[in-house]
């Protein structure tokens, strides 16, 4: 009974995951397609953020990336609460409430667009800080909790999500001038004029969020119930 009542709230989990990592790329996917300045200029992943695309007045179709940053992620989220309840470790409950607490600040980002300035670095912030956290305590769930969500294809995604992560954060305090005055990488998400061919803070913002999203498909996957 045990067993078939896991695998039922496994099913679930792996369900809603692969909704929000699927409504994530699908609104991202439609929104780089249709984006489009007024000079006509499209999107770049070298020198335009995640922060221009749900710009409402820049993007006609910022609705699309908005929609599917908040509906995706708050799937991602109940992946994460219904994983808990078969937690095999109990090092499985800070990684997961991290892990949700990741996709709830990125389903912020898509709730507070860029327009929300305020609201919208924060999000941006603490969407970083939360996913360089919990890479670190899914490290501290494999390793010293012992847990079952194991290969070695998610170990390699989690340190490399780690690095990116943990590199937008920290790369501009190293002084290597990359932003003016040393300024956060999230508070350099919009550039009106002189936009740069290759501007970092679009770079590390895109690897960071590209790893992570490849790391959480991962864990998901290694979540699904198996067939009998």
């Amino acid at each position: 009974m045990v067993a078939r009542t896991n695998n039922k709230v496994s099913t679930l989990a792996f369900r809603f995951g692969m909704l929000g990592i699927f409504g994530l790329l699908l609104g991202l996917m439609l929104s780089v397609l249709t984006f489009k300045l007024y000079d006509g200029e499209g999107f770049s992943f070298l020198n335009h953020t995640l922060s221009e695309l749900g710009h409402y007045g820049h993007s006609d179709f910022a609705v699309i990336i908005n929609g599917g940053l908040f509906f995706g992620s708050l799937s991602a989220v109940l992946f994460c609460l219904f994983s808990l309840q078969i937690a095999d470790s109990s090092w499985s409950y800070p990684f997961f409430a991290c892990l949700g607490l990741t996709f709830f600040c990125l389903a912020a980002v898509g709730l507070f667009p860029i327009n929300v300035y305020h609201l919208h670095i924060v999000a941006i912030k603490y969407f970083f800080i939360f996913g360089s956290a919990s890479s670190m305590f899914y490290g501290l769930y494999l390793f010293v909790g012992r847990g079952r969500l194991f290969s070695r294809s998610t170990s390699v995604l989690a340190i490399i999500a780690f690095v990116n992560m943990s590199a937008f954060l920290l790369v501009p305090l190293l002084g290597f001038e990359l932003t003016e005055g040393g300024r956060a990488f999230y508070h350099e998400l919009l550039v009106e004029v002189h936009r740069p061919a290759i501007w970092w803070p679009a770079i590390f913002e895109w690897v960071g969020i590209a790893s992570f999203v490849a790391w959480s498909a991962s864990v998901m996957l290694s979540l699904r119930p198996r067939v009998s």
